[in-house]
């Protein structure tokens, strides 16, 4: 079998692993690693470790996994994947930001969304792939007309665009995405600008069409999707227009939290916390169009994300409040997943893979 760090085989390790995020002040167990089963998409857990507090969201960089603590000091946490449970390297390393909830590699460093603080920050990464002390912090300004949660900016997401030229940060508190350069060298953020959107939505999330040129916006704070068009030379998101992500009607507050597209642009598929579905939306060919096709149970309670597996052909659940993670077979026909099995994940908040 194949070694995910080194693409080596190793006896007793299956080819594709998957990590798992969760809240240790909720009852987690931190960083949970797993051997996936391609076929099937079944998990097995091989080992895990809580060193660190809330590590709710996770992004793999070669043998590195790297964590938020989403805790109000704010850090980052690295842990060698190499072997059947994550070792920590090295203490805990500041964002000078509270609470992140995001992070994400790009040219060389660690950026992370610190949601308290509203800000997103940038961290260099050492050649034994670690973080080292933050290069930049740019700190966000607004605030949106549903003064609980849009008293000023709540950083959400931040990642790289798909050809890696800009950074994409979106903000719930503000009701915008900031689009930003980032400096190889230096590791400094600058704004280059910001796409305004419907005031109260609350973006949460955000994911690329395969070909590039588009963007969908996954609001947390209405249950829609925004869909953008994606000037990648220029650096601009357009928004085009939304679009329901539950069925007319649907009783009870509805949060959703995490957007997946297809690989082949087919396809859209977000979680919504409260109604506790996974959504089926139907991409125009081109990219510039979605309608909702299906809903179905997301096999537990409060899905805080969702992600598809590098096969394409499962899509996984990380269930908070039921503290379990959810798989499902996707129909490569009508894109609705089948719920196909679930572990007990404790808080669970996140998974990848490599």
């Amino acid at each position: 079998m194949r070694d995910t760090a080194t693409g080596d085989t190793v006896q007793g390790r299956s080819a594709v692993r998957a990590y798992i995020g969760s809240f240790t002040s909720a009852g987690g167990r931190g960083v949970l690693a797993a051997d996936v089963n391609e076929e099937t998409g079944a998990l097995t857990v091989t080992g895990g470790s809580d060193a660190v507090a809330d590590p709710s969201f996770l992004a793999l960089a070669g043998p590195v996994l790297h964590a938020v603590s989403e805790t109000d000091a704010g850090a980052v946490a690295a842990f060698d994947v190499t072997g059947p449970a994550p070792r920590p390297l090295g203490a805990p390393v500041p964002v000078d930001g509270a609470a992140p909830t995001h992070l994400a590699v790009a040219a060389g460093h660690l950026l992370t969304a610190n949601y308290t603080s509203g800000s997103v920050t940038a961290l260099p990464l050492a050649e034994d792939g670690t973080a080292r002390p933050a290069t930049t912090v740019l700190r966000h300004e607004g605030a949106g007309p549903v003064t609980a949660r849009q008293a000023g900016p709540h950083a959400h997401q931040v990642l790289p665009d798909p050809g890696g030229r800009w950074v994409v940060s979106v903000d719930l508190g503000t009701d915008s995405v900031r689009i930003c350069a980032l400096d190889p060298v230096t590791g400094a953020l600058t704004l280059h600008g910001e796409t305004a959107l419907r005031p109260g939505t609350g973006p949460r999330h955000l994911a690329f069409h395969p070909a590039g040129t588009h963007a969908y916006v996954l609001n947390e704070l209405e249950p829609t999707l925004t869909v953008c068009r994606w000037d990648a030379v220029a650096g601009v998101l357009e928004p085009l227009g939304e679009t329901p992500v539950v069925p007319e009607g649907t009783a009870g507050a509805a949060y959703p939290s995490e957007v997946v597209v297809a690989p082949d642009g087919r396809f859209l598929w977000a979680a919504v916390r409260g109604a506790d579905t996974l959504a089926v939306l139907a991409l125009d060919p081109d990219g510039g169009g979605a309608s909702l096709a299906a809903t179905v149970p997301c096999g537990g309670t409060w899905p805080r994300d969702l992600t598809l597996a590098p096969s394409g052909r499962h899509l996984y659940a990380a269930n908070e409040r039921s503290g379990d993670v959810t798989w499902f077979t996707l129909d490569p026909e009508t894109g609705i997943p089948a719920r196909a099995g679930s572990i007990e994940a404790p808080a669970a908040s996140c998974v990848v893979f490599g």
